[in-house]
């Protein structure tokens, strides 16, 4: 999430009633989390084994929870609550303004759109030349919409992440600071849901199709000219390649990496990272050469242990 404009170092730390360790006169730009982070960032980290990782990012500035020695060109906010203190900077720059109309004034739509009967749309959205939304579906605010998209009735664009802070009595909702971005020549289904980013993008690349009721998570990044059939879910933050192809109900989880040129087969598991141009099949997935050997060595097995009695 980038703001508006760049905001002293010192009006944050007063804000959160932090301690700055380090360079004092910086701008912070944006924030975010540890994952997709760049230089003039904000991010957090609570946890002592993760500290290393959050200093030596390309964060400008890390709130955190305990004095440590700060890198040249960087700063430190040392406070009680990094998360609590992060999740606040994120709620007042994009702060909860509920649609008291179906369509903001706030929303910048082409004229060659068309937009369909029940359509909502949020504030800041931005809808490009030629694009087709169908009625009944919602796009919240913050979503950046491309030429030439066409949305599917019944489609959901930009609900919020599904990501909470566990603590040892509850779960605690993060404010989804992000935006979905949708570039030129995509289609979603209906019936589809594509989560915003907790504090970055969540991209459907050019040319991508999606079909019916597919879920993309937060801060996924699909690829260009990607098709995925029906009832396919990608969990958060994952990265999938150029051309990618997942075949029905398909499930793949969070923080992987896909490979351009993949094939997952239908029914597939995805639980780890998957090497591009190759195909993949079974739960977990495995490459399909490999999972049909063992399929048919399974089906072999009642025989062989007859001949061996």
């Amino acid at each position: 999430m980038k703001f508006t404009t760049p905001i002293p170092i010192q009006a944050i730390a007063k804000a959160i009633n932090a301690t700055i360790i380090g360079q004092a006169d910086l701008l912070a730009t944006g924030i975010n989390e540890i994952h997709k982070v760049e230089k003039g960032d904000i991010t957090f980290v609570d946890v002592e084994k993760y500290f290393d990782q959050s200093i030596q990012s390309n964060a400008s500035i890390i709130i955190l929870n305990k004095e440590v020695a700060c890198p040249p060109g960087k700063a430190l906010l040392l406070c009680d609550t990094p998360f609590e203190a992060y999740d606040s900077i994120v709620k007042e720059h994009r702060a909860f303004k509920p649609l008291s109309s179906a369509i903001s004034d706030a929303a910048v739509i082409h004229p060659s759109a068309i937009i369909e009967p029940n359509v909502v749309i949020g504030h800041h959205v931005k809808i490009g030349k030629y694009c087709h939304i169908q009625a009944n579906v919602t796009i919240y605010s913050h979503t950046i919409i491309g030429d030439h998209v066409t949305i599917q009735a019944g489609s959901i664009i930009g609900t919020d992440a599904f990501y909470f802070k566990r603590y040892p009595d509850q779960y605690k909702k993060w404010r989804s600071g992000g935006r979905v971005v949708i570039e030129d020549h995509v289609d979603i289904g209906a019936g589809c849901t594509v989560n915003k980013g907790v504090s970055g993008d969540t991209v459907i690349g050019q040319g991508s199709k999606l079909d019916c009721q597919v879920h993309i998570g937060h801060g996924v990044v699909v690829g260009k000219n990607c098709l995925f059939a029906a009832q396919v879910g990608i969990g958060g933050k994952t990265i999938i390649g150029d051309e990618v192809i997942l075949y029905g109900q398909v499930g793949v989880a969070q923080n992987l990496s896909i490979g351009p040129k993949t094939v997952v087969l239908a029914k597939s598991g995805v639980s780890k990272s998957l090497e591009g141009g190759k195909t993949y099949f079974g739960a977990p997935a495995a490459e399909v050469k490999v999972r049909y050997k063992e399929l048919a060595a399974l089906r072999n097995l009642p025989d062989f242990m007859k001949r061996n009695r």
